[in-house]
Order: C-alpha cells, then structure tokens, then sequence
C-alpha cells in the first residue's frame, strides 16, 4: 500500500513541476510578446518537451510571420502610392498649367478666342487621358477590374483601334501595315481588355516611335512593330515597368503607365506580352493562351 502512495505522490508532483514548467513557460512568452516592437523580427522559442509546446510555438511564430510580410506589403504599397503620385504629378498639372495659362491669354487677347479654345481643349483632353489611365492602372493593381473572357475574332478590335487613332495616325504620316495569316483569326481575351491593349500599343508607337506601325498576326500571337526615333534605346526588360523611360521621353506625354497596363491586362487575360529590339524596330508581341 505504502509503495504505491509513494508512486502516486511521485506521479502528482512530476505533474505539478510540469505544469509549472508550462505556466512559466507561458508567462515567459507572454512577457516577450508584450515588451518587443511589432515591427520586431521576433521568433519565440520553447524549452519544454513534447508536441503540444512545440505546436503552440510554431503556430504563433506562423502568425507573427504573418502579420510581418502584411506590414511589410501595406509598406510596400503606401510607397508604391507615393511614387505613383510623384511621378505623375508632374505630368497632371503641365496640361492644366497649359489650359490655365490660354485662358488667361483669352482674357487678354480676345481676338484669338478660337485659337486659344482650341489649344484648351487639347489640353483638358491630354489631362483626361492621363487621368483614365491612372484610374485605370489603380483598378487593375487593386484587383477590382473583373475581365470576362472568351474567344473572339481578333482584327475588328484592332480595326476599331485604329480608326480611333486616324487623326493622330493621318498627322504623323503613317499608314498601319497590316499582316495577319487569317482574317478570322480567333484568340482568348477580353473584348473590352483587348481594345485597351490594342490602343496603348498605338499611342505608344505614335508617341515614342521614329514612324511606321506594322502589326502581324499568327497561332495566337500578335505583334506590334515599329522604327525608333534617334537616340538611347529603350531597355526591352524594363520597357513594362511604370514610369520606365531611357531618355526624357515622357516629355513627349503620357503618364508613363501604358504598357504596364499593357502588361497587366494579358496577365490578367493569362496572356503574356514581350518586346524585342532588332536593328532600328521595336517588336512587341502578344502572346494570348490557346483556345
């Protein structure tokens, strides 16, 4: 009788110290917890034997990890918004400034109404385009843009392109080639995506090309081509980033956000686009999934 009291006291009392050792354990994290900086890279640790300790720590290190990389994104992002806003202030308030400035002129030559109306409506237009295009590349990065996508024929998009761009077009003096294997040639994509890329890809070789614009087609890929004006050739890995310039090209308009829109439509569209630089023409291809 005696011997078996012994054992349970014994089995009580290892009971008790291992308890203790979890309360103080216990206390010991909570302390850590509550005096270190969120924005610690703090990983606890345990002492104790067995799964369940060794659990519990795993678990709340997962959670301190992950409330890390969610402070760390929403850092991210606030400095990709102040960039963002950085760079296209400047390009938001030259056509203000324009239309500000003849307005001012109106009211101090009369005599040039029409002129200088003109002049502000072209203006407020560039100020528009720059800011759709902002709104847009914010909804995309927000993911609240929802694309439906289906097979469709892929030139009446682009005819509908390009007649939108026929002043611009006849005013530079290029006359679009075009060269498809098929007329009804079919691809993957959203119609409404489509036409924006199709658009982009114009205003881009209008705005940045040397003249010409070429666009072939073939097996589910679309490709833009156009010469390069004289001077630093744009860098083909770096050509999709935002703001990307290799020379003060962004002095010839635009918020510098078109083929990142570009470039995350076809994503969106699991789709793909790249561009290649041989001799003087810039290749911009569009790479769209299989039906």
């Amino acid at each position: 009788m005696l011997p078996a009291l012994i054992l349970t006291l014994a089995a009580l009392g290892a009971a008790v110290l291992r308890l203790w050792s979890y309360r103080a354990q216990m206390l010991e994290m909570a302390r850590i917890l509550e005096e270190t900086p969120a924005e610690s890279n703090l990983r606890l640790t345990v002492r104790m034997s067995g799964a369940c300790p060794r659990r519990l720590c795993q678990a709340m290190n997962a959670r301190l990890e992950e409330g890390r990389r969610l402070r760390l994104e929403t850092q991210n992002r606030e400095q990709e918004l102040k960039y963002t806003m950085a760079c296209i202030s400047h390009d938001i308030r030259t056509p203000l400034a324009g239309a500000i400035g003849y307005l001012q002129l109106l009211e101090e030559e009369p005599e040039h109404g029409a002129e200088y109306l003109g002049i502000v409506g072209k203006r407020l237009k560039e100020l528009e385009e720059l800011l759709e295009e902002l709104f847009l590349y914010t909804r995309l990065q927000g993911g609240s843009l929802p694309l439906e996508c289906r097979e469709l024929a892929a030139l009446p998009p682009l005819w509908d392109a390009l007649a939108e761009f026929y002043p611009q077009l006849e005013a530079a003096g290029v006359e679009p080639e075009l060269r498809f294997d098929r007329e009804d040639m079919k691809i993957w994509a959203s119609p409404e995506a489509l036409g924006r890329v199709y658009r982009n890809l114009i205003a881009n070789a209008l705005r940045h090309g040397g003249g010409g614009l070429a666009v072939s087609g073939r097996d589910g890929e679309i490709c833009f081509s156009n010469e390069l004006r004289p001077g630093p050739r744009p860098d083909p890995e770096h050509l999709f980033d935002r703001f990307y310039q290799s020379s003060p090209a962004r002095a010839k308009g635009g918020a510098g956000l078109g083929l990142s829109i570009v470039r995350e439509l076809m994503e969106r569209m699991d789709g793909r686009v790249s561009a290649q630089i041989m001799g003087d023409i810039l290749e911009i291809k569009l790479s769209f999934p299989h039906t």
